[in-house]
């Protein structure tokens, strides 16, 4: 299945993507795409309806981020050895781990904004990793089983709040409409290998990365298993797995975004997303 949210911003309503690309509203079934609705028991509900008496979303409706209210925004750094490498550093020998605020959260084809005061913006597309069932200390064997699905995410980036500001990679990761994600939530059932997954992304129609989840450093369970040793995953919580190579920071010399461009991205089975960089 196809999970999304359709609707103005603070406004949106569940719905799901049928076999056609009609939008069907799942509003009368579950209150959003949340917590609630990615257990088993609620994917489960969603999966035995008969889509064609779920009310048919008409014309072309804003899309919001794939998933409401995640109680957790965690991204992984470096997850990609020529992505590491680009950047100046050696693969790490544990995963990198940090913070997006759920402030960032955005839709697929909302604007991103450039923050105040910037001057290097950059792009990474990534695999989003969806939790459905509580992970805490999970063996990597059953990491998966706790999993929801899978979504696009675009980690926008400010390298200069990141790196050279003081303390800790959020500060650069999380200004408003740094975290596009969907345009839905593909469930993990209709993922053949999560480990290969082909992903692209273009700015003003060139391409700047292309990469496939087969040459992570860390796999999908072992992030969550990973992960679950340190802090209990919940339903909705949504990981970034990281980017491959071809970010503006390791591109010769850097080239970073400016107000007028615009980023395209997809990944095989994910959709793709598409945002206008503007001034914030």
């Amino acid at each position: 299945m196809k999970l999304l949210r359709y609707g103005p911003v603070g406004a949106e309503r569940p719905g799901l993507l049928d076999a056609d690309g009609i939008i069907r509203d799942l509003s009368g079934i579950v209150a959003d795409i949340d917590g609630a609705t990615l257990s088993p028991e609620g994917l489960a509900r969603i999966a035995a309806l008969d889509l064609s008496t779920l009310p048919r979303v008409e014309g072309t409706p804003r899309i919001g981020s794939a998933i409401a209210r995640p109680g957790k925004f965690l991204c992984v750094g470096l997850n990609y050895a020529d992505h590491a490498r680009e950047t100046g550093k050696e693969p790490p020998a544990e995963p990198v781990l940090f913070g997006k605020a759920t402030t960032a959260l955005c839709g697929p084809y909302d604007n991103v904004e450039i923050p105040r005061g910037s001057d290097r913006t950059d792009w990474e597309i990534e695999l989003g990793i969806v939790i459905g069932t509580r992970a805490k200390y999970v063996s990597e064997a059953e990491a998966l089983d706790h999993v929801a699905g899978y979504a696009l995410v675009n980690d926008v980036s400010e390298r200069r709040f990141q790196s050279e500001r003081g303390g800790q990679w959020i500060k650069g990761k999380s200004h408003d409409t740094f975290g596009p994600v969907g345009p839905w939530m593909v469930t993990k059932d209709e993922i053949a290998d999560v480990q290969d997954i082909d992903l692209w992304l273009d700015v003003d129609g060139e391409r700047r990365q292309t990469g496939n989840t087969k040459t992570m450093i860390f796999g999908v369970a072992h992030l969550v298993h990973y992960i679950s040793q340190f802090m209990t995953l919940e339903p909705g919580d949504i990981i970034a797995t990281g980017t491959p190579p071809g970010v503006g920071l390791g591109m010769k010399p850097p080239t970073f975004l400016k107000a007028g461009q615009v980023v395209t991205l997809g990944a095989t089975g994910l959709g793709e997303q598409r945002q206008l960089m503007v001034q914030a």
